[in-house]
């Protein structure tokens, strides 16, 4: 590394990409909206569970595997779609694709990303990519992304549902808003759609705003007639519209908040998984997003009822530091802290892994 520093773990990939982004960039990547409290919040919440040790257990051997989707993957600890990976490295979402297909896991491409889905589907083609959409105004847009997504082999939709409007990033305003952002890269998905009607937000020129007030369940049994993929909600936060979900027979949905970006006030997204874990059952499968930095982070995910775990804002973190080999650091890091705190638990598989794990820090207090 430049300054000689070790990085040893997630948060030390942080500080130096603050150190070493400019500063709008920086702010873009980490802020949340408004007072920001979900943002800080997301990682706060992980502290209040405690993890139970489990003594004289064969953990000789520890396997992280697990599905997805019916995909097999090396590790639950995949790759959140973040926009715009070209603002920390010049390779940008190149890099990413291929570290990630190098650790053996999922990623989730931005619709928002630097590079076009179609530069990334030559890519380690039999990696598990995922392609991220919105709910755009101009539904051709969808039915087209959708429809390159299949042509380039990705193996599943995943739209992005919390963003009737863009969340107000006040740390990013001062410094200029997201115009200023969008003068510094372009958006490789989005570039072919120059002039169409895609509405996303008041900081944006017209010709690339998006998302649409009028959006609703409606929608998502449209997009399930626009594809033979699996379809993946990202950004449900409730049981109520997880249970929506199930009703439109969607596979999977997103735990998210959308790393405190959206609507400040809310809960940290882990605080909600088990709720909602609770309610649809078996009926789809359940991840969950954001303050994710640490192994027993993980493990107290997988507790609470996640399949698998997506991390957004350390990759790009990564990719900063030493591109598609500090994004495999971060999640070999990851991955290396889960093991551990497997063993250190008495759990030689994910199945092995269970609510018992846990407890919350106020049981602690009344002893």
């Amino acid at each position: 590394m430049a300054d000689g520093k070790q990085l040893v773990c997630l948060d030390d990939f942080m500080a130096r990409a603050k150190d070493t982004l400019p500063t709008p960039v920086w702010e873009y990547y980490s802020s949340g909206a408004d007072e920001e409290n979900t943002l800080r919040e997301n990682r706060k919440a992980y502290r209040r569970y405690w993890l139970k040790p489990r003594v004289l257990r064969d953990v000789s051997v520890i396997d992280m595997a697990t599905n997805v989707l019916g995909e097999r993957i090396a590790m639950p600890i995949c790759i959140s779609p973040t926009a715009l990976h070209g603002l920390a490295h010049p390779e940008a979402e190149i890099a990413t694709c291929k570290a990630a297909a190098e650790m053996g896991t999922a990623m989730i491409m931005s619709a928002f990303s630097s590079k076009s889905l179609e530069e990334i589907a030559t890519l380690r083609p039999k990696s598990i990519k995922w392609q991220n959409v919105y709910t755009w105004s101009d539904r051709e847009v969808t039915k087209d992304m959708i429809a390159r997504a299949e042509r380039a082999g990705f193996k599943a939709i995943v739209i992005s549902v919390d963003v009737p409007v863009f969340g107000i990033k006040r740390r990013l305003t001062k410094l200029g808003g997201l115009a200023m952002i969008i003068t510094l890269q372009s958006f490789g998905n989005l570039d072919k759609y120059i002039g169409k009607d895609l509405r996303i937000g008041e900081h944006f020129p017209p010709e690339l705003e998006t998302s649409c007030l009028a959006s609703t369940w409606k929608y998502i049994a449209w997009v399930k007639t626009m594809t033979r993929l699996p379809v993946i909600l990202k950004g449900i936060m409730t049981v109520e519209d997880a249970l929506l979900a199930a009703e439109h027979k969607v596979q999977g949905i997103v735990v998210s908040n959308h790393g405190g970006r959206q609507l400040d006030g809310v809960p940290a997204s882990i605080d909600v998984l088990s709720d909602i874990v609770d309610a649809v059952g078996d009926r789809l499968e359940v991840y969950v997003d954001g303050g994710i930095r640490t192994g027993t982070d993980v493990l107290k995910a997988l507790a609470l009822g996640a399949r698998a775990v997506f991390i957004g804002r350390p990759v790009v973190y990564g990719l900063t530091s030493n591109g598609e080999e500090g994004v495999k650091t971060v999640l070999q890091i990851l991955g290396d802290e889960l093991s551990r705190a497997m063993a250190l638990t008495g759990c030689s598989r994910i199945s092995d892994i269970s609510r018992d794990l846990l407890s919350k820090a106020d049981q602690w207090s009344k002893l």
